[in-house]
Order: structure tokens, then C-alpha cells, then sequence
């Protein structure tokens, strides 16, 4: 596979925006939870995109997959964190809907992909 050709993934794409928006919004967060729910969050999300990555340097369609499986299991533990996070009321509402909405849309692209594998 080509070098740095994950990047035209449109669901690598939309992964990596998703942990950028998550770094962004979570400069907000209390500063008690710099080694709590910040780290967790942030790790969980960007954790998708760099799973894509490494899947995509695999040399065999069924490492990729196992490697789509890990980003999938990531997403739902981002996608518990961003709940969590509201329910504490770390996020207000329109964070919360754009990032449930970003998870979402990454969600279905990954999804679609990892079963056409």
C-alpha cells in the first residue's frame, strides 16, 4: 500500500478531524482531570485515526481489519466518555452534539469499511 495512503481515506479523515475536535473542546475541561477524563478521552479518540494508520502499513487485508476491529472498540469508548463527559457537565450541549455527531458520522464510514473486509 502506498505511502501516507491512508490520508485519502475519507473515514481516516474524518477520524483524525473527530481527535482534533476532541483535543480542541477538551482544552476546557477542568484542570483536575488533565490525567483523568482529558487523557482518557483524548487517547480513545485518537486512537481510531492511528489504528486506521497502522492497519493501513499491514501487509494482509486480515491484519487490516483486526487493526479496524481495535479503532472500532476505541470509538465506543470515546463515544462513553463524551456522554460521561456531558453528565459531569464538562461539555455543554453544542460540544456535545458536535462531537456525538462527528463519532457518528466516523462510526458509519467505519463500520461500512470493515465489512467489506
Amino acid at each position: 500500500m502506498g505511502e501516507a495512503g491512508y490520508k485519502k481515506l475519507i473515514v481516516w479523515q474524518k477520524a483524525d478531524e473527530l481527535a482534533r475536535t476532541v483535543y480542541l473542546i477538551t482544552r476546557k475541561f477542568p484542570r483536575e482531570e488533565v490525567y483523568g477524563i482529558t487523557s482518557q478521552l483524548r487517547r480513545y479518540s485518537l486512537s481510531v485515526p492511528l489504528n486506521i494508520v497502522e492497519g493501513y502499513a499491514r501487509k494482509s487485508r486480515k491484519e487490516f481489519k483486526q487493526f479496524l476491529a481495535i479503532a472500532l472498540g476505541s470509538l465506543a469508548e470515546t463515544e462513553y466518555l463524551i456522554d460521561f463527559s456531558e453528565k459531569l457537565q464538562f461539555l455543554d450541549k453544542n460540544d456535545h452534539k458536535l462531537l456525538q455527531d462527528s463519532r457518528l458520522a466516523v462510526g458509519s464510514l467505519l463500520w461500512k469499511f470493515y465489512k467489506i473486509f
